[in-house]
C-alpha cells in the first residue's frame, strides 16, 4: 500500500476528539475520494498524513514505513501535497513555482540544476500549461493557479499525491480538466488521495470512495457501493438522489449523477 492509516485518532489539548478511529488505505493506482460534510475532520486529516500535526493514538505509514520515524525532508519525497488555493507575496514566474516541488532533493543552500528546471517543465508539460512558463502566477486565472500547483507537485517526484478539494473555486470546464489529470496520472501509476465536496467526481474520477462524518470514517468502497440514494442523504442531512443517465455516444455508456431534490 502507498498509504495506510490505521485507528488514527487526533485531538487538540482538552477537547473532543476531531478524528476517532479512522482507517483506510490507498494502493498504487488509486484515487480514493474522501466525501464528508464541512467541519468533518477531512483537513485535519489530511494534515495527520502530511505530518504537520503530530498523532498521539495509531498509525500512518507510507510504503510500509511509520510517518513518525521519517524526517521533513524524507516525507516531502514521499509524499506531495495540493491545496484547495495558495497565494504569493513576491510576483514569482509559473516556471520558478513549480521549480520549488525540487526542495525535498536539493542540499542545503544549493540551487536547482538545470535537471531540477528539466524536471519541472516536463511537469508543466504534463498538465498542459507549458506555454505559461515565464507568466507571473500571481496574474494567471484560478484554473491555471491549480494546475502549476498539481504541476509543482509532480515535480516533487512523490509516488503519493494528495488533494485538498482540487477543483474548489474553478468553473465547470477547469473542473473537467482537473479530473481528466487526476484520471491520467493514476493510470500512470500515481496513488492520489483527494477531499471534495462534490460526490459526482468519485463517479468521474475515483476508484474507492471513504465517507466521514463526525470525525469517523462510515464506509470505504467503490463509487458504485458506496455513493448511494440513502449514504448521501444521511451524510448531507438532504434529499439526493443518484440517477443513471446514458451516453449516446461510440462507447454508449452509462454514467451516475447525484441530484439533490429541492422539492
Amino acid at each position: 500500500m502507498s498509504l495506510t492509516v490505521e485507528n488514527l485518532s487526533f485531538n487538540y489539548a482538552k477537547r473532543p476528539n476531531l478524528l476517532d478511529g479512522v482507517s483506510l488505505s490507498v494502493a498504487e493506482g488509486d484515487v480514493l475520494c474522501l466525501l464528508g460534510p464541512n467541519g468533518t475532520g477531512k483537513t485535519t486529516l489530511l494534515r495527520c498524513i502530511l505530518g504537520i500535526l503530530k498523532i498521539k493514538h495509531g498509525k500512518i505509514r507510507v510504503r510500509g514505513r511509520d510517518i513518525s520515524s521519517m524526517s521533513t525532508k524524507e516525507l516531502a519525497r514521499e509524499i506531495a501535497y495540493v491545496p484547495q488555493a495558495t497565494t504569493t507575496v513576491f510576483p514569482y514566474q509559473v516556471l520558478d513555482m513549480v521549480i520549488m516541488g525540487r526542495n525535498p532533493h536539493l542540499g542545503v543552500m544549493s540551487a536547482p540544476s538545470a535537471r531540477d528546471e528539466e524536471i519541472a517543465r516536463e511537469a508543466l508539460s504534463k498538465t498542459g500549461i507549458l506555454h505559461l512558463e515565464n507568466s507571473l502566477f500571481s496574474e494567471i486565472s484560478g484554473g491555471e493557479r491549480q494546475l502549476v500547483l498539481i504541476a509543482r507537485a509532480l515535480a516533487q517526484q512523490s509516488n503519493l499525491l494528495v488533494l485538498d478539494e482540487p477543483t474548489a473555486n474553478l468553473d465547470y470546464g477547469n473542473q473537467a480538466r482537473i479530473l481528466k489529470i487526476i484520471n491520467e496520472l493514476a493510470r500512470q501509476g500515481y496513488s492520489i488521495f483527494m477531499t471534495s465536496h462534490f460526490p459526482n467526481h468519485a463517479f468521474l474520477a475515483c476508484n474507492k470512495v471513504a465517507i466521514m462524518k463526525g470525525g469517523k470514517i462510515l464506509a470505504v468502497g467503490s463509487p458504485d457501493d458506496i455513493v448511494t440514494d440513502s449514504c448521501l442523504s444521511e451524510l448531507y442531512c438532504a434529499s439526493i438522489k443518484v440517477v443513471s443517465a446514458r451516453i449516446l455516444d461510440k462507447q454508449r455508456k452509462e454514467v451516475k449523477v447525484c441530484v439533490p431534490m429541492l422539492a
